[in-house]
């Protein structure tokens, strides 16, 4: 998740919700009350999924290290200290948010 979009995004949501809410209600205090209400759950939402994402990645790191443990036994038996990737394969790496 790209933080700056993220937040443009809940932005523009929360500004059609509070024009909405006022149309539905004809209240201001109303609809800010609402509107209030919509970006606490929404915030709670992404705060959920950020954690979400972070627990995840970190199940893929620990199964990976299981098998890179199992992979550097083998290798340690042949004599050989190669996992396979170049020394510059992190550089190279394109940087994306999707």
């Amino acid at each position: 998740m790209y933080a700056p979009r993220v937040f443009i995004s809940m932005t523009v949501t929360l500004i059609v919700f509070a024009v909405a809410a006022y149309l539905i209600t004809g209240s201001f205090y109303t609809a800010v009350i609402q509107t209030l209400i919509c970006a606490v759950l929404i915030q709670a939402g992404y705060f959920a999924a950020v954690l979400y994402l972070v627990r995840r990645e970190k199940q893929i790191r620990e199964a990976g290290a299981t098998s890179d443990a199992a992979a550097a036994t083998k290798s340690s038996k042949d004599g050989s200290r190669r996992d396979g990737l170049r020394a510059d394969a992190a550089p190279n790496l394109p940087a994306s948010d999707t």
